[in-house]
């Protein structure tokens, strides 16, 4: 099978495409036929070795894993012998390891059917973003119905679904994002939108409950003044900062200069379980939630795709179909 790999850390020219092995399910995994797999700054990391405070699970020369790609949609091809939830010919969408190959396993799991109404470009768009957009806002930021939710980086993968997933939770939500995307975070369901090219949203008169920050633009200072006394601030990304720290800096510097604050400053990686991915699958079923895909890629391109994404500028998620 074709498969994209890299053997060095480096930038987007390190990923290659080669014929390789197909991978085989184990007991307890499902092995998919992808039909389009979408790509994450967690791949961007990965494919870079940056930031260096992270090569000891990384790998310290080269990648431990040379298979990139996390999220994944496709139809099963074969399933382990502890598999009881998919059969083989099941269009599914989940993650995986390696996704960005015409195969890869999944733990069972890491699984969901694929909603009928969803292309699977669009299901391959859903995963690590969806879930992080969800877990920040329901687990971590406790939203409430009437809840003042402002979500500072709203139109990229984790921003869209969660202007999405924050009106759903019964919020009422503020985006933060460029000229360029207002109409766009108005049409997923923003009750307020805020241009940062002309007006600071620390500026403002409105307080929040909580503030998903995406971007990571501001610090831990401004940010406090327009959150309510008892209010979360819930960090899932960052600039990419030094190569030593990355966006782990603007993390740590968030995180000591709330401590003595009123308010909280949250950080947290997303975890891939079988009931949030059911509980996104009810929400695109029912056409509450729709993956914003900005552009896609034939799995030879991926390079490509990884680059734009370093760039910082992608709107929604971008898709590499196979």
């Amino acid at each position: 099978m074709q498969a994209i790999v890299q053997d060095r850390f480096g930038p987007p020219d390190v990923l290659e495409l080669r014929d390789i092995d197909e991978p085989r399910a184990g007991d307890d995994d499902v092995l998919v036929r992808v039909r389009a797999a979408s790509v994450n700054p967690a791949d961007w990391y990965a494919m870079t070795g940056m930031p260096w405070v992270a090569r000891p699970t990384m790998g310290l020369r080269k990648p431990k894993t040379n298979r990139p790609g996390l999220d994944l949609a496709g139809v099963v091809a074969a399933v382990g012998a502890n598999v009881a939830r998919f059969n083989p010919g099941d269009e599914v969408f989940g993650t995986g390891a390696g996704t960005l190959a015409e195969c890869a396993t999944a733990a069972e799991d890491a699984l969901v059917a694929k909603p009928a109404n969803l292309s699977f470009e669009q299901a391959a768009a859903v995963p690590v973003a969806a879930l992080t957009a969800l877990q920040g806002l329901r687990d971590k930021g406790r939203v409430q119905p009437g809840d003042h939710v402002l979500i500072n980086g709203a139109s990229g993968g984790v921003g869209t679904f969660a202007v999405q997933l924050a009106k759903a939770l019964g919020a009422e939500v503020t985006a933060v994002c460029s000229t360029r995307n207002v109409d766009t975070a108005r049409s997923l369901g923003a009750d307020h939108v805020i241009d940062y090219t002309r007006e600071d949203f620390t500026r403002t008169d409105r307080r929040y409950h909580l503030l998903l920050d995406v971007a990571g633009s501001r610090p831990w200072s401004a940010c406090q003044r327009v959150l309510e006394p008892r209010a979360t601030l819930v960090l899932v990304g960052a600039p990419k900062g030094s190569r030593l720290l990355g966006p782990l800096g603007h993390i740590a510097k968030v995180r000591l200069a709330s401590l003595r604050a009123s308010q909280k400053a949250v950080f947290f990686i997303s975890k891939s379980t079988p009931d949030d991915l059911a509980t996104l699958r009810e929400l695109l079923a029912a056409g509450t939630v729709t993956p914003v895909v900005e552009r896609t890629y034939a799995l030879r391109e991926a390079a490509h795709a990884l680059r734009y994404l370093g760039e910082g500028h992608a709107r929604g998620k971008l898709v590499v179909t196979v």
